[in-house]
């Protein structure tokens, strides 16, 4: 992105079939023929997400109930229950297989 020198205003990119391209000023005379193309690309970091349910350490203390999987069809599950949308809104419950081999996680 630049700036015109005279009225500092931000300059377009033209195309032009005689001279190829240039920038311009929209307000002003001034032209700047582009001699060479000039690019670069920087790619931001990402974010470490962090598991949203709390990791394993979040299934320690809760109860089971009656459910059935649906990977492996075991009869029991462990559950617990978080608000993850707005107050008036019923609380999400979030299932995990109690079969510790299965430990699969789904939401009702």
């Amino acid at each position: 992105m630049l700036f015109c020198p005279t009225c500092a205003n931000i300059l377009m990119v033209e195309e032009r079939p005689e001279s190829g391209l240039r920038y311009a000023c929209n307000t002003c005379p001034y032209v700047y023929n582009i001699r060479k193309k000039v690019s670069s690309r920087s790619f931001p970091k990402l974010k470490e997400l962090d598991y949203i349910m709390g990791g394993a350490a979040a299934w320690e203390n809760v109860d089971s109930t009656d459910a059935v999987c649906p990977k492996c069809g075991h009869g029991r599950a462990y559950f617990m229950q978080l608000q993850t949308r707005s107050a008036d809104e019923p609380m999400t419950t979030f299932y995990r297989c109690c079969n510790h081999e299965c430990a699969h996680n789904w939401r009702d």
